[in-house]
């Protein structure tokens, strides 16, 4: 039964310009709480598998579970290992953000395995690949690769050295700053909306923006947010489910003991 290679609906709206695109990290492994943050309207969801304990296997049920919802999902890897992010591509996943790069050969690496020979070396092993439908898709070879997005991150001084290197990269899709390791790197763990870190990430998106690729941020942070939209950023991340779940139970645990 020939089937077809599902529509990356994020690269597409990423290339069409203009709007900015709402995003949530999922820290959360529970099937419920995913699914909860999949109907909440968010235009993607970033399954953080750089920080939370997230293994291939549980990548693979999370994005089942998205799969049902018009969110857009995407993986955080957990570093640069390139066997790794060949492993995520079978597993079907068709958006990579991945931290912490300093250097352009890192980048080259990666790019390298987005493709089959004799383009690049992405390992054909389609026959057990969950990404080709176990070689249901005609065409998987010649056609994957269009519709992967690669995000690189960039996320300390070093890395924004090479920022110009990056958004030179044609498979690079999104340059992606991380204000709070850029915080940490400037000496101010912690101060990420401190006016000298938003200033380097403002003046970080304006340079991605004049290399014509697309910026994106994250912020928890209203007035921090304005000034990276203002500066270009239209990938946004502005929420951690992690986070929302410890705060909103502490308040509300605070609201009824206020009572008593």
């Amino acid at each position: 039964m020939a089937l077809k290679l599902g529509e990356n609906r994020l690269k597409h709206r990423i290339h069409d310009g203009g709007e900015v695109l709402l995003g949530l990290f999922n820290g959360l492994r529970g099937p419920y709480a995913t699914e909860i943050c999949a109907g909440a309207g968010f235009d993607w969801i970033c399954i953080d598998g750089e920080h939370a304990p997230f293994d291939l296997p549980l990548v693979v049920q999370q994005h089942q579970i998205m799969s049902a919802y018009p969110s857009s999902l995407l993986v955080r890897t957990p570093d640069h290992d390139v066997t790794r992010i060949k492993q995520l591509l079978d597993a079907g996943v068709q958006s990579l953000l991945v931290p912490m790069v300093e250097s352009i050969q890192t980048v080259e690496a990666i790019v390298e395995v987005l493709d089959y020979g004799p383009k690049g070396r992405r390992g054909v092993g389609t026959g057990v690949a969950r990404g080709a439908r176990w070689n249901r898709i005609p065409n998987y070879f010649q056609n994957a690769a269009d519709e992967l997005v690669l995000m690189i991150q960039l996320e300390s001084i070093r890395g924004l050295e090479i920022l110009d290197k990056v958004c030179a990269v044609p498979q690079v899709d999104v340059v992606f700053i991380g204000p709070a390791d850029l915080a940490a790197s400037m000496g101010s763990p912690g101060g990420e909306r401190t006016e000298p870190v938003v200033a380097k990430v403002v003046a970080a998106i304006e340079r991605i923006v004049h290399n014509g690729k697309t910026a994106g941020v994250m912020t928890l942070d209203e007035r921090v947010f304005e000034q990276y939209q203002i500066a270009g950023a239209r990938l946004i991340a502005v929420a951690v489910d992690t986070l929302i779940l410890a705060r909103e139970t502490e308040n509300q645990m605070t609201r009824f003991q206020s009572l008593i």
